[in-house]
């Protein structure tokens, strides 16, 4: 008997990918997989045209629509995407920056100001730095091409922030080796990095300093969730539970294969040590699902949403995901 069939789009990740080959099926569900490459693609179609029925889509996104009561999509706790962002913020030496405090009363330079990475990186500069973020100008657009991240379609900041829309036919990256502005901050680095000296990560030894950053907090920072077109969801409830279910399979899969080393799975050739690391630091599973597991992570990322006027109030942490214990 045929599932429920459900479009899903979501990048092809490793803990993905027994979904996508069919190894791993959600009880009851058909799920048609649409591998998509892009975050930003996906999170356009989902927001701006409901085109999936489920989708890996922006944490702050989700949660800046919740807040404000305008949320066409119910989540579940599955993190398809986390990443530290210490390594995500490039400064032109130029401009006299050689400390985080530095960046107080400069321009910089983000894809979006609301989008999940550049709200971590703000977070981590204000609580971990004391840099005074109400004194940085932001200039907003794409790091590596001319123009706007995507298409968005995502709410503004909830109260007046200093943002200037780069809409001057060059990149953030050329923008910032001309020295019109001082940094960037976002998902990936500006190209001026690979050729320009006075380019530069401000934490070039972002590996030992998130490291030790995840063992005093807890903190791995979450940039997507999965989310559920709501009225696909109130018809078939059942499905949060289902879906969560083979995504922690899925998961757990991908894990243990990545464990076979008589062969290396990926292209690290230190993928052994990795492995050692991931033990350690993480005590054998860096990826949690479930709120419970990853309750600082995201505590501070409301936080941060709020003192970074991207939504009104705190939020209850059990208010932004449906049950998936099989409850209705």
């Amino acid at each position: 008997m045929a599932g429920l069939r459900l479009s899903f789009a979501c990048g092809l990740y490793d803990r993905m990918l027994p979904l996508y080959t069919g190894e791993v099926q959600a009880e009851g569900i058909d799920l048609d997989y649409v591998a998509i490459d892009s975050p930003r693609d996906i999170f356009d179609r989902m927001a701006g045209g409901l085109e999936f029925d489920v989708a890996e889509m922006s944490s702050s996104e989700f949660i800046s629509r919740k807040s404000a009561g305008k949320c066409p999509f119910v989540a579940i706790p599955v993190f398809p995407s986390r990443v530290f962002r210490h390594g995500f913020i490039a400064i032109n030496r130029g401009s006299g920056i050689r400390t985080p405090r530095d960046l107080e009363g400069k321009r910089i330079g983000v894809p979006l100001y609301t989008m999940t990475a550049a709200i971590w990186i703000r977070g981590h500069l204000q609580h971990e730095y004391g840099v005074d973020l109400s004194t940085i100008h932001w200039v907003q657009g794409s790091i590596n091409s001319p123009g706007a991240h995507g298409n968005p379609s995502v709410l503004p900041p909830v109260k007046s922030v200093p943002i200037e829309i780069n809409d001057g036919g060059k990149s953030l990256s050329q923008l910032l080796g001309d020295g019109a502005i001082d940094a960037t901050i976002g998902t990936s680095l500006p190209l001026a990095i690979r050729h320009n000296p006075e380019i530069r990560r401000l934490f070039p030894d972002f590996r030992e300093i998130e490291k030790k950053f995840y063992a005093r907090t807890g903190i791995f920072p979450i940039m997507h969730l999965v989310a559920i077109r709501r009225d696909v969801y109130e018809k078939h409830p059942i499905i949060a539970t289902s879906l969560y279910k083979a995504f922690c399979e899925s998961k757990d899969r991908a894990l243990a294969k990545m464990r076979y080393t008589g062969a290396l799975r990926y292209m690290l050739p230190w993928m052994t040590a990795d492995l050692d690391e991931i033990d350690e630091v993480f005590g054998g599973d860096p990826w949690p699902y479930g709120v419970a597991a990853n309750t600082p992570t995201l505590e501070a990322l409301v936080t941060y949403m709020v003192e970074q006027s991207v939504i009104a109030a705190p939020m209850r942490l059990d208010d932004l995901f449906v049950p998936t214990d099989g409850r209705a």
